[in-house]
């Protein structure tokens, strides 16, 4: 598991202050609580978008344990898809998922590591493969459907291979009728891929549907007995 030890960033009438939380190494882990309890806020501040003012995030690496709050967010290598999926809309879906390996191409080199195109590539196949969308790889982002969207945004998040998934509300701009379908898809590719997730959401279906361990927050604190 990963452990953050200090997690802590004052956003003026707002404070995320979580002091020790321990994230499962697999599987589904859930931060769940209401508009304004600040679950957006503890994503952001793990993915580096927005600073924290302290931050100590205990990751497993092979013998030794990374800090991943001593890196760049570059070298975090964390994956993420976004609610509004925030693809690029000027370019096709496969621009789209040629971006993650140049980002993930990037990330080597100023890591003085080799890149491994073969391997990257080899993620791309399977993550088009496991998600179905290789009929769209040449569309413009703006004719995709929502779902098609959310496919895509998963394909280029799963590219990097990275240490952990965020997924920020991933189901809440399809349709009633597109959502356990999205829901099955993502928890298949998941437990194919064994990256570990983290999501954020309101909505106590995503939680039943992906098997998630849960995490309640409330003014932007773990809710103390409150992991079911």
């Amino acid at each position: 598991m990963s452990i953050v030890r200090r997690l802590k960033a004052n956003y003026g009438d707002f404070q995320v202050d979580i002091s020790d939380w321990q994230l499962p190494q697999k599987g589904v882990t859930a931060l769940w609580g209401p508009s304004g309890s600040g679950k957006s806020s503890v994503l952001r501040l793990l993915l580096g978008i927005d600073a924290a003012d302290e931050l100590v995030w205990e990751f497993p690496e092979g013998d030794k344990v990374l800090d991943l709050g001593r890196t760049s967010v570059r070298e975090r290598r964390l994956g993420v898809v976004f609610q509004n999926y925030e693809l690029f809309d000027h370019m096709t879906a496969r621009e789209n998922l040629d971006f993650a390996i140049e980002a993930a191409r990037q990330r080597c080199i100023s890591q003085g590591e080799k890149f491994d195109e073969t391997y990257f590539l080899g993620n791309l196949e399977r993550a088009v493969k496991a998600l179905g969308v290789g009929q769209i790889l040449d569309r413009p982002v703006t004719v995709l459907s929502g779902g098609e969207k959310q496919r895509v945004a998963l394909a280029r998040a799963l590219v990097g291979a990275p240490r952990m998934l965020f997924l920020d509300e991933p189901f809440s701009a399809l349709d009633a009728a597109n959502r356990a379908e999205a829901r099955k898809l993502v928890r298949e590719v998941l437990e194919a891929t064994g990256i570990p997730a983290l999501i954020v959401t309101h909505d106590q279906e995503d939680i039943v549907a992906l098997g998630a361990s849960v995490f309640k927050i409330a003014n932007g604190a773990i809710a103390r007995g409150n992991i079911v």
